[in-house]
């Protein structure tokens, strides 16, 4: 199952990406997370671990797998009979603005079935994630 949610940022890609990627600050813009923390590493890259807790949902660790500087990064996290597979681009726009789409894949039996009874809640918390992030930046410009 995939749930992806796109929105425009009106700041420049390098000022969106310095505000996305610095993990550990996300509670300070977003209600969807209550707090982020690295496990192993200290900013996104390939094999980074960071430990994210959310309103309403287990304690999840996520593993960065896959990382274009600037511009994405995915990464999974795995549970019991599930895995669940997160990504987030940015692409500049000539106008400087910056599109964001994000995407969750969950994946097996079990990732089938909490993807479809989380799938309101999780809409919602990518909802919260990018409009708090296009706030922050708007408010900073």
């Amino acid at each position: 199952m995939e749930i992806r949610h796109e929105s425009e940022v009106r700041a420049p890609v390098t000022a969106v990406w310095d505000v996305y990627a610095d993990v550990p600050h996300w509670p300070r813009w977003t209600a969807s997370v209550t707090s982020a923390e690295y496990v192993v590493g200290d900013e996104i890259a390939d094999g980074a671990l960071v430990r994210i807790r959310q309103p309403k949902l287990p304690v999840m660790t996520w593993e960065v797998t896959e990382v274009s500087p600037g511009r994405s990064w995915s990464w999974v996290s795995h549970s019991p009979g599930s895995r669940t597979i997160a990504s987030h681009e940015l692409t500049p726009h000539a106008d400087g603005t910056t599109g964001m789409v994000q995407t969750i894949v969950h994946e097996g039996w079990a990732g089938n079935l909490l993807g479809r009874l989380l799938a309101r809640q999780t809409r919602r918390y990518l909802a919260m994630e990018a409009e708090g992030l296009a706030a922050t930046l708007e408010h900073a410009r």
